[in-house]
């Protein structure tokens, strides 16, 4: 088994190579560089005319781009704005009706589950086929709200109904309900189970887990023993402290930050809410070249193609939710800082300890070594931790399957087409086969000879090899995260104690909607709405015409090609910034908690002394 890392050499061959070189030539471009010989080895004349004129068609291109750029920000500053004032409903590509609302639950909890109805003009009972099992879809509560499951026709949700399985989603609102907790999330999930079981004759569903639904999913599978068929799990991270070092600093935030207390006096300071703003924040913070400028200039560079799905992706980015306090302490104790799952230790209630080992259902992790936000390294390692070797895991009778991508990012296993088409079908068209499997490890390969993702077996074969748990076991300084989760108990205590009932008692609703509308995460999109800002009323006025007589510069225009190395530069300078930080933030994690140094690679080691 290969799991995909970022070595320090590849690294290192990225940062030292010429900058120029990152500007690729586009197919079928000749080379425009000028041959000596046949300038008998003298500079080629460049003509003052062309000069001026590769100019003026540049400045042309540049202005015009830059009146589409800020007119498409102006956008999507008011799409959120639009998107808010309606109760910023789950952004779904589908039609759908309500089967149950938990907040009318006993126990309330911001859940709904809703079953998927129509696809485009297609009823979804034609294409369902009663002999599958139906499928649950979970979205993450990690600061965004959810859709990310079934954003597009190309989607998990889309190809669940295009394989014939009857399709349900599950979505949670804005607000959580008032001391919301995650007794109550889990109460409502297992009603929902229990209402899909009964309505399919006691068939039970597959359910997908997305990011943070996948523990949710497993919290599930482990409480409703026998009501879940296949759980799987996409993007999911269930051991925390596991990582690549100078790769995943995520990882180490918990200790870096002093603990939990940081959540609980943002929670405080909102009135009892937690703003999933501060979530994004952190995941945008992880790559500051992609949040800062590489992904602000791609659309520059490319706004005649790339607006409206800037503009759909952004509604969707910009749309920040709520948790609750008891549920946002809970998860970064448990979870972040605690690593309690996979070592058996959370306590959902007392005398209830969750134990991984119950899961009978088989499991399917789909992970990809591009992901930087949960690494295969977090999705698998907690298979070691409870099933320390191949015999405990075929003893218990269990089946684990796990699936790699070496190509897409985080936000590619839930969104992007081409993996729908491919390894989500191929999931969902083997679900038959994992159920039939002997107990014990296994790797899932899928050989596509053709290329093409939107393939059908047998034009696609998948293949079930057989693995040891031994073989994915990852290190990592395990007594300095138990250090770190020390400190945050203790600063937990004193927070709780002294700091705590001071601002709960000067928080008020209007205070934390102030808060809320001051989070740069929101400040820095609607800051460029024509309701709030007139100097972006001229790029709107200007759009119309712009976009009528648009003249694009040449590919070959020297002037554009010096704006391509100029932005390499940059998002090459934020990179290195990045990896140094990063650096940093290990090797300042293990003069703190560890009694080990960190062992950093030899190109890590030279940055650092320099």
């Amino acid at each position: 088994m290969a799991i995909g890392t970022k070595p320090a050499d590849q690294r290192a061959a990225r940062l030292s190579a010429p900058v120029v070189s990152s500007v690729p030539r586009m197919q079928g471009q000749p080379d425009k560089t000028p041959d000596k010989e046949a300038t008998g080895g003298q500079a080629p004349f460049i003509s003052p005319a062309n000069v001026v004129a590769s100019a003026f068609e540049y400045g042309l291109d540049y202005w015009q781009r830059s009146v589409l750029y800020w007119d498409t920000l102006r956008e999507r500053a008011n799409n959120m704005f639009a998107h808010h004032a309606n109760g910023m409903p789950p952004l779904l590509d589908f039609d759908y009706e309500v089967i149950l609302d938990a907040r009318r639950f006993a126990s309330p909890a911001n859940y709904a589950l809703l079953r998927i109805t129509r696809c485009c003009d297609e009823h979804a009972e034609i294409c369902v086929d009663q002999s599958k099992p139906p499928v649950i879809i979970m979205d993450p509560r990690a600061g965004h709200g959810p859709g990310i499951g079934g954003f597009k026709r190309d989607s998990e949700v889309g190809l669940s109904l295009h394989e014939g399985h009857e399709t349900y989603f599950v979505i949670f609102f804005p607000s959580p309900c008032k001391n919301q907790t995650l007794i109550h999330v889990l109460k409502a999930l297992r009603r929902f189970v229990e209402e899909i079981t009964t309505r399919h004759d006691g068939q039970s569903p597959v359910i997908y887990g997305n990011c943070q639904a996948g523990w949710a999913a497993m919290l599930l599978a482990a409480d409703c023993e026998g009501l879940t068929g296949p759980v799987v799990l996409n993007g999911s991270p269930l051991s925390y402290w596991a990582g690549e070092t100078g790769v995943n600093p995520m990882r180490l935030a918990g200790g870096l930050l002093g603990g939990v207390w940081m959540a609980h006096l943002l929670a405080d300071m909102g009135n009892g809410q937690f703003d999933g703003a501060w979530l994004v924040q952190n995941f945008e913070n992880l790559n500051p070249a992609n949040a800062i400028w590489e992904k602000d200039y791609h659309l520059f560079a490319n706004i005649d193609t790339e607006r409206e799905r800037f503009l759909e992706f952004e509604r969707w980015w910009t749309g920040f939710y709520f948790l609750s306090r008891e549920e946002i302490l809970a998860i970064v104790e448990n979870l972040f800082v605690g690593n309690k799952l996979e070592r058996g230790k959370l306590q959902l209630c007392d005398g209830c300890t969750v134990d991984l080992k119950r899961i009978r259902s088989p499991l399917v992790i789909f992970a990809s070594s591009k992901d930087n936000i949960t690494p295969p390294h977090q999705a698998l390692n907690w298979i070691p931790a409870v099933y320390p070797s191949s015999a405990d895991l075929k003893r218990a009778g269990q089946r684990i399957i796990y699936l790699l991508n070496h190509q897409v990012g985080h936000l590619g296993i839930f969104v992007s087409a081409n993996v729908a088409r491919l390894e989500h079908r191929a999931i969902l068209e083997s679900i038959g086969e994992l159920e039939a499997l002997a107990p014990g490890l296994y790797e899932m390969k899928i050989v596509n000879p053709t290329g093409d993702p939107d393939c059908h077996k047998p034009q696609y074969v998948v293949r079930f090899e057989e693995r040891e748990v031994e073989q994915i076991r990852f290190d990592y300084p395990q007594k300095a995260f138990e250090n770190a989760q020390s400190l945050s108990e203790q600063n937990e205590l004193l927070y709780k104690a002294f700091v705590s009932p001071w601002i709960r008692a000067m928080a008020n609703p209007l205070s934390a909607e102030a808060l809320k509308w001051a989070h740069p995460m929101r400040v820095s999109r609607y800051m460029y709405s024509d309701m709030l800002n007139p100097w972006v009323i001229p790029a709107m006025l200007l759009a119309a015409a712009v976009k009528q007589l648009r003249k694009k510069a040449a590919e070959e225009n020297s002037f554009l090609k010096a704006e391509r190395v100029a932005s390499e530069s940059i998002a090459s300078a934020l990179r290195s910034y990045q990896e140094n930080r990063d650096t940093a933030s290990e090797l300042i994690f293990s003069q703190l908690f560890g009694k080990q140094p960190i062992q950093l690679s030899e190109q890590d080691s030279r940055r650092q002394s320099a």
